[in-house]
């Protein structure tokens, strides 16, 4: 390919038919050279042999004398496209410019390869095309109205030697520019133009051909679109060498201009507004310039909004072309004149006002006696307000009833006074709202407590539900023109400012109800002035000096001021030593004495003194407690916690005040013995599966006491982490009558606890596992029994930890493992040498054909 490559200029193919007079286009094209990409061409003609040199693009002075006028007046030129292509221009062509025209280019190539130039013939024909209007005169003026129909001609005629072809298109003129309607082609195919392809496949516009060479163009349904100038457009084509159709000439003729009367459908009046229980007349006007028969359809509208689609509108009357009118009750529709039709509607209600629109559909006679609708259209909507009728009345708000003191009951009339126009289609409800009062100037809302619906249903708000609910506040209508608001119990939280809301409902038609007027009343304050509550509380002992094992008593006497018949409820704590295991917040609850007079335990958990602590009301305002058989561990600062409560409402008590008393001191002076407690492992690193032994070792100092003189509470605990930051877990605990008592395990490992001796408590753990880790400490309680015979507990001991220490043997780990592994591996091994064995002996062997030979003895020499 690349030595075939070789400058290649081009030419349309010959030859090319013109008509006299018209331009004349002939492009020349180069490609494939080598030099600059733009490349020069010059021009010639010859009509018979010589070829005339007529213009060039590089050479100024190229032309000849022949050209040098026209060249120079521009009737021929050289237009350049590219800078590989140019065109040879020639307006006005004339016979005398028939013959054949070369295009030549001046080579830049470093080689000659190819052709340099290329020639076409140029045949001038005759001008045979004649476009004129059917009418004689050249163009008329059309008025119609809107739906009626167009109907122009024109006519089209060639007598061209050369067999051409005629492509008709008629044109309407919108503003400056022409629009194609319709055409009819060269190759014989119709084609509408842009924006009629509809209107073309519905059959409105067509284009017709007659005699003598005229063509016809109908439009049906004309509307004000297709008003303006219409001309008629023919152009002559022909077949080229290529076999591809040319435009040779054009020719134009304007036929007529078209006006086209509008019909418009309008509403008389603009925006109405009509008083409730009125008649609403509105009026639908055609305007339209027919003198001829017509009959018109109209349909009237409403919608709620003027954006509304005719889909979305109501339709609320129609009448059709032979002046039957759809039944309504309420509703007529009068036809008032040929052009006029009048909407009356009776007895318009606020559920009227909206938007009226009305739609007229003009119908025509057509010749074999049926109707055509040439033209349909809708009003622009009129609004109409419809002013209700207001009933005239006042509203007046008054407590009946008011608090002087909390819970005391609250209620509040709402009266309807003046009452005017009040007919029997009127309905009354009230609406109730609350709104707190601020000392500063702070803005606050009103709250809704409740409204009625126009049948009377109960809405209630959010501060009142509850309470409504459960009988607290009551809503009631006492008369028809009171209603009554109840608070049975008002709290601090009710005061404030109450003002009531009476809205008026209007019956409508169809039986519903319509909110027509609101009026408020002024508001009632509700407010009485309160005191702070104020609660005394003071405990006192009643017996200075005890000793362990007494009875404990302190007694607790309540004052109060500001609350109305107060109830007192007492709870009785314990601030105990820091020191005391039991409690680490240092606070507990032992019991309580509620403003009913139940006595409940709270937070008292020694058993064996379930019955040890008494709480008793002595007086109205003074509370006894008492703790039998007092322990060492019951050390500490008791106080009485009092609240005062007040009734509230439905006989439930509401808290009013609470109060603390003074600490009273229990405090025992002993000279006892002093308990020390410690852990202690003679192996504290085992291995997994092994024993492990904790003992938990008491020792005591100071005064020597008898073993059957005490007795100890041994509890064991773990703490599963290094650094003691997590819970401890309850192992087990020996109790000091010797029951042993064991937390829930979830690993195979066991655990008992035994005493060994008596200030010496073994814990073992059989088949220690890795879970059984951590920091291990006992927690002993002791007992003293005293001279007396009872015993006293002592404050919990915590022993220092000690830290277990689970390792794995790794020898009995693997040794199960390696055995289990060679075991394996020797089967295996025979039964590869066994499958081998057998493979080579019966499966694998195959046959060996030896040669036969023969088996001659050898024969002596003399016997050959």
């Amino acid at each position: 390919l690349a030595f075939c490559r070789a400058r290649v200029v081009r030419v349309p193919k010959g030859p090319l038919i013109r008509v006299v007079g018209t331009e004349v286009v002939i492009p020349c094209s180069v490609s494939d050279y080598d030099g600059p990409s733009e490349q020069n061409f010059d021009w010639e003609f010859s009509r018979e042999t010589d070829f005339v040199r007529i213009v060039s693009t590089w050479d100024s002075t190229f032309t000849s004398e022949e050209y040098q006028k026209r060249v120079g007046h521009g009737d021929i030129k050289l237009r350049r496209s590219s800078n590989d292509a140019v065109e040879l221009v020639i307006r006005n062509i004339q016979p005398t410019d028939q013959g054949r025209y070369k295009c030549s280019t001046p080579s830049t190539d470093a080689t000659v390869q190819g052709n340099y130039d290329a020639e076409v013939q140029v045949k001038v024909i005759s001008d045979g095309l004649s476009v004129s209007s059917s009418k004689a005169r050249s163009s008329m003026s059309l008025k119609l109205s809107e739906g009626d129909s167009i109907k122009l001609r024109c006519s089209a005629i060639t007598t061209s030697p050369e067999h051409t072809h005629l492509h008709v298109t008629w044109q309407i003129k919108s503003g400056s520019t022409w629009r194609d309607i319709l055409s009819l082609t060269h190759e014989g195919k119709f084609q509408p133009g842009p924006g009629y392809e509809e209107r073309y496949r519905n059959g409105d516009i067509r284009l017709d051909t007659g005699a003598n060479d005229t063509y016809r163009l109908s439009v049906s349904q004309a509307s004000s679109v297709d008003g303006g100038a219409y001309r008629c457009l023919v152009s002559e084509w022909v077949r080229g060498a290529d076999s591809s159709w040319q435009k040779i000439q054009e020719k134009s003729v304007e036929i007529a201009s078209v006006a086209i009367q509008r019909t418009d459908v309008i509403i008389s009046t603009s925006n109405v507004s009509v008083t409730e229980r009125d008649s609403l007349d509105l009026t639908c006007n055609i305007t339209t310039d027919r003198s001829g028969i017509f009959q018109a359809e109209v349909m009237w509208y409403f919608s709620a909004s003027p954006d509304d689609t005719l889909s979305d509108a109501q339709v609320l009357l129609s009448m059709d072309r032979d002046s039957v009118v759809s039944d309504s009750t309420l509703i007529s529709l009068s036809h008032v004149d040929r052009n006029s039709y009048r909407l009356l509607v009776r007895d318009v209600d606020v559920e009227d006002s909206g938007y009226y629109f009305c739609q007229a559909a003009v119908w025509v006679p057509l010749h074999n006696g049926s109707w055509h609708k040439v033209v349909e259209r809708t009003s622009a909507p009129v609004s109409v307000v419809v002013t209700a009728l207001e009933p005239d009345y006042e509203v007046f708000l008054n407590a009946s009833k008011t608090p002087k003191f909390s819970d005391d009951p609250t209620e509040l009339n709402c009266m309807i006074t003046n009452a005017q126009d009040t007919e029997a289609n009127i309905r009354f409800t009230v609406s109730w709202y609350y709104r707190k009062r601020l000392r500063s100037d702070d803005v606050v809302t009103e709250e809704l407590l409740a409204t009625m619906d126009a049948d009377w249903t109960l809405l209630l708000g959010d501060r009142s539900r509850e309470r409504t609910q459960n009988g607290e506040i009551i809503f009631s209508k006492k008369a028809v023109d009171t209603f009554s608001l109840r608070i049975q119990w008002t709290s601090e939280s009710d005061r404030g400012d109450y003002f009531c809301v009476i809205s008026a409902w209007s019956r409508h038609r169809n039986n519903s109800w319509v909110k027509s007027k609101d009026v408020t009343s002024a508001s009632v304050s509700i407010f009485w002035a309160t005191q702070d509550y104020t609660l005394t509380v003071e405990a006192v002992k009643l017996k200075p000096f005890f000793v362990a094992g007494h009875t404990f008593e302190m007694t607790c006497k309540v004052s109060s001021k500001n609350i109305k018949t107060p109830r007192y409820s007492v709870l009785i704590t314990a601030e105990k030593p820091l020191t005391d295991q039991s409690n680490p917040n240092g606070t507990t609850r032992i019991i309580s004495l509620n403003q009913d007079s139940v006595v409940r335990l709270e937070d008292w958990t020694d058993q064996t003194r379930v019955d040890g602590v008494v709480l008793e009301k002595v007086q109205e305002n003074e509370f006894r407690y008492r703790m039998y058989q007092t322990q060492i561990s019951d050390a500490g600062l008791y106080r009485c916690v009092v609240t005062a409560w007040s009734p509230g409402g439905g006989g439930m008590w509401r808290e009013a005040v609470n109060g603390l008393s003074n600490p009273i001191q229990i405090d025992f002076q002993t000279s006892g013995p002093v308990f020390n407690v410690s852990v202690h492992s003679d192996n504290p690193t085992i291995y997994q599966g092994e024993l492990a032994d904790l003992l938990c070792i008491v020792t005591t100092e100071g005064m020597a006491l008898e073993p059957d003189d005490m007795s100890f509470d041994v509890s064991w605990f773990a703490v599963r982490s290094f650094a003691l930051d997590r819970e401890p877990v309850l192992l087990a605990s020996l109790d000091r009558r010797g029951i042993v008592t064991q937390s829930r395990r979830n690993g195979s490992s066991d655990l008992s606890l035994e005493r060994i001796s008596p200030l010496e408590f073994r814990l073992r753990v059989h088949g220690c596992e890795d879970h059984d880790f951590g920091n291990h400490y006992c927690v002993v309680t002791p007992w003293v029994r005293s001279a007396t015979g009872v015993w006293q507990r002592e404050p919990d001991i915590k022993a220092k930890p000690i830290f277990l220490s689970v390792k794995m043997d790794v020898l009995n780990a693997f040794k199960y493992p390696l055995l289990i592994g060679i075991g394996l591996a020797t089967v295996i091994g025979l039964l590869s040498c066994l499958i081998g064995y057998c493979s080579s002996r019966w499966c694998c062997k195959k046959e060996v054909q030896e040669t036969r030979r023969e088996r001659r003895r050898l024969m002596s020499m003399e016997m050959d």
